[in-house]
């Protein structure tokens, strides 16, 4: 059985992204999906807007829009227990962060909740999130302020942070109790 040093594996693989971040374009889009991402800003107001505009699915868009928040709480609170300092490359980081702390990524842990929660609602769900949120994870690596395991832990994380919730997320809401049915 052959031996692999994961950490050096993950520090390459970041170093090989970040250097993709050094053309324009690409560095243009890492900045733009980060700074979107931040604090699951982008994944809060696509449920919101899901909500406001999906009348039949308003109460579902809205749990989901709950379970994405969850997701990125659980991620600080991950991160605040591993402290696991930001990687530390030659070249400078794309975008500035909220913390010293990168794992797991709370960008890949709210962006992969989305990607679950909201493609359970909508068949454009299932085809727009996943990519994006993919685009979102990849996004971080370029920026050079993620390990690929911080991205691999958030993913997970998120994912399974909406899948526990996704048969409260899709139930249908109660109706509400009729009023003046009780006997005195």
């Amino acid at each position: 059985m052959r031996y692999v040093d994961w950490a050096a594996a993950d520090l390459r693989l970041l170093a090989a992204m970040r250097d993709c971040g050094s053309r324009p374009r690409i560095a243009a889009a890492a900045r733009a999906l980060s700074l979107s991402g931040e604090h699951g800003a982008l994944w809060i107001a696509a449920g919101l807007v899901g909500a406001a505009a999906d009348r039949e699915r308003r109460g579902a868009w809205l749990r989901a829009t709950v379970l994405v928040c969850a997701a990125h709480v659980a991620s600080i609170g991950v991160k605040r227990a591993v402290r696991r300092p930001r990687p530390q490359l030659p070249s400078e980081p794309l975008v500035r962060t909220a913390t010293r702390h990168s794992f797991p990524s709370s960008h890949a842990t709210s962006a992969a909740a989305a990607a679950v929660a909201f493609g359970a609602l909508r068949p454009a769900g299932r085809r727009l999130a996943p990519p994006l949120a993919a685009a979102m994870c990849v996004s971080r690596l370029v920026a050079g302020v993620h390990y690929p395991t911080d991205i691999a832990a958030g993913a997970v994380l998120g994912g399974l942070t909406a899948g526990m919730g996704a048969a409260w997320m899709t139930r249908p809401l109660a109706p509400p109790a009729a009023e003046g049915g009780r006997n005195g």
